[in-house]
């Protein structure tokens, strides 16, 4: 393991502060980061109040998931296994927070291009561990579980941000073009088939958000986008319970002690 306890343990908290920190700033400052949003529209701007009420709920499992970190002993075996994935995750987890409020300085000093680069670098930091580095879902783990929620949730929502600050950055007051619009219903499409319910949720919350955030925009762009929600929406819980996730030696979840009980009988 690269990162000792002792370290994670400051380390996370530490750049969770500094994030909310700058998220205040973000919110009170003149201009604030919604007068920002107001001035800098493109054709994957979202609903503005969309990100804040994604935010509000995924800080209370971030919360959660700390707590669980600083309250786990190493010293006990059945604690260290649980510890050692929590640790895993702390130096993705650090660097988008300390990404985020990065982000969010230059964001409101109207820096876009500055910006984007820790978009960017957030949402593919944030990408690669939930695709290469988090372990299957244990559903018997409160610890297992809660790693999952945040590490996709940030990854869900780092997929809305890199389009969002993207297209402002350098497509400012554009329309979306055909291309766009194809690559956009290409791309969500094949995330979702291989997306779970946590992060295809976040992907179809995400499409909501650019649909509702167009509507005053482009209203053929937004209808499209809602129509692509719907589909995202329909292509994972077909997915999912089809062949559910906790269910089955491939499935991204571990089974439960219920499930494994109803198969002995």
């Amino acid at each position: 393991m690269g990162m000792s306890y002792s370290t994670a343990k400051w380390m996370a908290p530490t750049s969770f502060l500094i994030d909310f920190a700058a998220q205040q700033y973000g919110m009170l400052s003149t201009p604030n980061m919604k007068t920002i949003h107001d001035r800098n529209l493109s054709f994957f701007s979202p609903q503005p109040f969309f990100i804040a009420g994604f935010f509000f709920p995924q800080q209370l499992f971030q919360l959660a998931w700390l707590y669980r970190l600083y309250k786990l002993d190493p010293k006990k075996p059945g604690e260290r296994s649980e510890l050692d994935q929590m640790v895993d995750f702390v130096p993705y987890y650090s660097v988008g927070n300390l990404c985020i409020a990065t982000w969010m300085v230059f964001w409101n000093a109207e820096r876009l291009d500055i910006s984007n680069i820790f978009v960017v670098i957030n949402s593919l930091t944030q990408l690669y561990y939930i695709t290469a580095k988090l372990p299957a879902m244990n559903t018997n783990s409160t610890s297992s579980i809660l790693t999952n929620i945040v590490s996709k949730t940030f990854a869900g929502i780092g997929v809305l941000d890199l389009l969002h600050n993207g297209s402002v950055a350098f497509a400012k007051d554009q329309p979306a073009t055909t291309m766009v619009k194809a690559l956009t219903g290409v791309g969500f499409g094949l995330a979702s088939v291989v997306s779970d319910w946590i992060f295809g949720g976040c992907l179809v919350y995400d499409l909501v958000a650019l649909a509702v955030g167009q509507s005053s925009l482009d209203g053929g762009w937004s209808k499209i986008l809602g129509a692509y929600a719907v589909g995202s929406a329909a292509i994972v819980g077909a997915k999912n319970l089809a062949r559910p996730p906790y269910n089955g030696p491939s499935s991204g979840y571990s089974k439960t002690a219920t499930d494994e009980i109803q198969d002995r009988v």
